[in-house]
């Protein structure tokens, strides 16, 4: 193995241990929600900042490869793939981060029949399926995986496209609960960008893999 080899199989290892660690996150936020655990909330809110050092580490790790190494082909495709990959992970961070200080805020507990009648609960599932087999896909550079997420995604898109009218009946049935219908919806909106960011993350395995970039070829699909 060269020093370079060395070095992305050293990369691809942070890497990984970011997205366990982001996992994790959206893991606690979910179960901390549910439970009303406002410590464990916390304890994702302050978990944060390891995300935000891993996103700065990684980032200088790249630029040193980049200035030692010069890598081309398959190997600068992974390095600029990893950089964007970053990006999406230290977003999703934010996102758990985001949800876990509703529960920090929150007085009391969220009411109960929201998350089934929202579809709240299986959509936090599917959120954190999806970016652990994004994680999968990366990790054994399976481009059939990632392009799995694409449909996947749409599962979130549809729940948050509905959002606003299971919330609307929710409140007109029962007007005592709309702040914490307002709370659900927030978190609706936010879980669907963590299919958007999952889904980015799938191109980018997929670009490095096969070089190709799905964004230009739809956009030109569009075009024509």
């Amino acid at each position: 193995m060269t020093q370079l080899e060395h070095e992305l199989q050293a990369l691809k290892i942070e890497v990984l241990s970011m997205w366990n660690l982001v996992e994790s996150q959206l893991q606690k936020s979910r179960t901390a929600m549910l439970r009303f655990d406002r410590d464990l909330a916390r304890e994702v809110v302050l978990k944060e900042k390891r995300v935000n050092a891993f996103e700065l580490k990684l980032d200088r790790d790249c630029e040193d490869i980049f200035a030692l190494y010069c890598p081309v082909a398959i190997d600068l495709r992974f390095l600029l793939a990893v950089l964007k990959i970053n990006n999406n992970l230290e977003r999703i961070g934010d996102i758990a981060e985001g949800i876990a200080k509703y529960t920090v805020e929150s007085l009391k507990d969220f009411d109960a029949t929201l998350f089934a009648k929202t579809g709240l609960m299986d959509m936090f599932d599917d959120a954190i399926s999806i970016l652990s087999d994004t994680r999968a896909a990366f990790e054994k550079e399976d481009t059939t995986l990632a392009r799995s997420i694409f449909k996947r995604d749409e599962v979130l898109d549809e729940i948050n496209y509905d959002a606003i009218d299971r919330i609307s009946a929710c409140i007109k049935e029962n007007p005592e609960i709309t702040n914490d219908a307002l709370y659900v919806l927030s978190i609706i909106r936010k879980l669907e960008r963590v299919g958007d960011q999952s889904k980015n993350i799938a191109e980018e395995i997929i670009f490095y893999i096969e070089a190709k970039v799905l964004k230009h070829q739809q956009n030109v699909a569009a075009k024509g």
